[in-house]
Parts: C-alpha cells; sequence; structure tokens
C-alpha cells in the first residue's frame, strides 16, 4: 500500500528527478525566474524552498548541505552571498508561480516561477496601483486635459516658422 506517499515522480527515476531539480533550481538561482510546467515547478519549490531557508545562516555545515543538493559552486556563491541577504527577513514563501497557459506542441499548463524578492516588475506594479488609489478630483482631471491641449498645439505652430525659415 501506498498510504501517505504523495510525492510527484514526474515520469522520472530518482536520480534523474533529482539531477533535474538541482539543474532547475541553479537556474533560477542564477537567473531569478525560469519557465516550465506546473508540475515541474511544484516539484522544484519543494526542492528549494528549504535549501534557500538553509542559506539565510551561512556557516560551513549549511554551505555543504546547499552543495551536495546543487552541485554548482557558482550557485551556491549566488544563493548565500545575493539572495540570502534579500531574504534574511522572510519567514518563508521565497518562490512564486504564475500560470501562463498552455504549451502549443503538447498542451502542457506552462508557468513561470520566480523568487519573490526580484520582481522588480510585481513591485512597480503593487506602487503604481497605490498611487492611482488616491482620489481624483475634478482639478486634477481638468489640469491634464489643458496640459495635453497645448502639447498637441505646440508642433502644429512651429512647423510653418520652419518652413519660413526654409524659404
Amino acid at each position: 500500500m501506498r498510504h501517505n506517499k504523495k510525492f510527484n515522480h514526474l515520469g522520472r527515476t530518482a536520480s534523474h528527478r533529482n539531477a533535474m531539480l538541482a539543474n532547475m533550481a541553479c537556474s533560477l538561482i542564477k537567473h531569478k525566474r525560469i519557465t516550465t510546467t506546473v508540475a515541474k515547478a511544484k516539484a522544484l519549490k519543494k526542492f528549494v524552498e528549504p535549501l534557500l531557508t538553509r542559506s539565510k545562516n551561512d556557516t560551513t555545515n549549511s554551505r555543504r548541505v546547499v552543495f551536495s543538493n546543487l552541485q554548482d559552486k557558482y550557485a551556491v556563491t549566488e544563493l548565500f552571498k545575493e539572495i540570502s541577504v534579500k531574504i534574511a527577513d522572510r519567514p518563508g514563501g521565497y518562490t512564486r508561480i504564475i500560470k501562463t497557459g498552455r504549451r502549443l506542441g503538447d498542451n502542457a499548463e506552462m508557468c513561470f516561477i520566480e523568487l519573490v524578492d526580484y520582481n522588480e516588475n510585481m513591485a512597480k506594479e503593487k506602487a503604481t496601483k497605490k498611487a492611482t488609489r488616491t482620489r481624483r478630483s475634478s482639478k486634477k482631471s481638468a489640469a491634464a486635459t489643458t496640459e495635453a491641449a497645448p502639447a498637441a498645439e505646440a508642433p502644429a505652430t512651429e512647423a510653418p516658422a520652419e518652413e519660413a525659415k526654409a524659404e
């Protein structure tokens, strides 16, 4: 019986699965965002989040444990030097999975998985959303329309002046 064995094997042997997850984790650490299938992203999230938690404590033992899983010294250096500094105050949830649709070839559900603290686009969107939540008055909208009208007229008045200079 397979009671309480809820591990997704991803259609691979154990050694192939471990190597694939280690390679994907190294790519995620180096590039901060990768595109993959949803099933692989969920498996990668379970694989990489304990490593990110371990990187907060920069000791020889934690470096050896992380290196035994990743087998890439550049990824381990990046993880302990840059990423651990950014995630130091975060209690967990270091990655985010965002679904992007289905792949054309086999209709597999695709997504991208990224490190939460490294997504500048989402941070900018949050900042603009906070700015747009302010109450708009009729004075601001009237000022915006009056500023747009002279800008549209300015090129029209400059064009005859340039023609006069050319003659």
